[in-house]
C-alpha cells in the first residue's frame, strides 16, 4: 500500500488486490452462494478500489477490502430481492424499449414468448433458464448437457437473435 500511495501507479494496487482475490472470493460465496456473482462481486470490489484508493486514505487495507466486499453482497442481495422472480421480458430487452401504452408491452411480451420458440434448441434453453428462470451459469450446466462456454455463447446468441427476430416480428405488426 505504501508503494502505491508514494506513485500512485496501479501495478502496486494490482499487486495488493491480487492477494486478496481469494478472500474476496470467499466472501462472496459465503453471501451469495453462486460462482459466476461472487467472481462478479471480486470485479466490482476491485473497480471500487481503484477509484476509490488514489484519493483517500487506508490504514488497514485488509479489513477496509473485505467491508467492501461484504457490503457489495449486501448490495446484490437486496437487488435480488426487489427483483420480480418471475418476467417473460428480458432485461436487456426492458432497458431498451419504452412503452407509452400497456397494450405495447403485451403485444412485446407476447412476441418474445413466440419469437423465443423460433431460436434454434441450445439457445431457446440457455435463454429460458437464465431469463425466465433466473438460473446462474452454474446452475444450467448442471441441469442441462451442455458446457459452460457453451451455455454463454447460446445465451449471447440467442439474445442477439431474440432480438433482432423481435425486431423483425414488430416492424412488421
Amino acid at each position: 500500500m505504501d508503494n502505491f500511495r508514494a506513485d500512485h501507479d496501479n501495478k502496486w494496487l494490482g499487486i495488493l488486490l491480487e492477494r486478496y482475490t481469494l478472500l474476496l472470493f470467499g466472501v462472496g460465496m459465503k453471501y451469495l452462494k453462486d460462482e459466476a456473482e461472487a467472481k462478479d462481486c471480486v470485479q466490482q470490489v476491485f473497480l471500487k478500489a481503484v477509484t476509490y484508493l488514489p484519493n483517500h486514505t487506508v490504514t488497514n487495507f485488509k479489513s477496509w477490502v473485505y467491508t467492501v466486499a461484504k457490503n457489495q453482497c449486501f448490495m446484490l442481495m437486496r437487488s435480488r430481492k426487489s427483483m420480480p422472480q418471475t418476467t417473460l421480458l428480458p432485461d436487456f430487452l426492458e432497458e431498451e424499449l419504452v412503452f407509452t401504452h400497456d397494450k405495447e408491452k403485451e403485444v412485446l411480451l407476447q412476441t418474445v414468448e413466440n419469437v423465443v420458440e423460433e431460436l434454434p434448441f441450445g439457445q431457446k434453453e440457455c435463454i429460458k433458464m437464465f431469463f425466465l428462470k433466473k438460473m446462474s451459469y452454474n446452475d444450467i450446466v448442471n441441469q442441462s448437457e451442455f458446457s459452460l462456454l457453451q451455455v454463454k455463447s447460446n445465451i449471447q446468441n440467442g439474445k442477439r437473435n431474440l432480438k433482432s427476430l423481435i425486431e423483425k416480428r414488430l416492424k412488421s405488426i
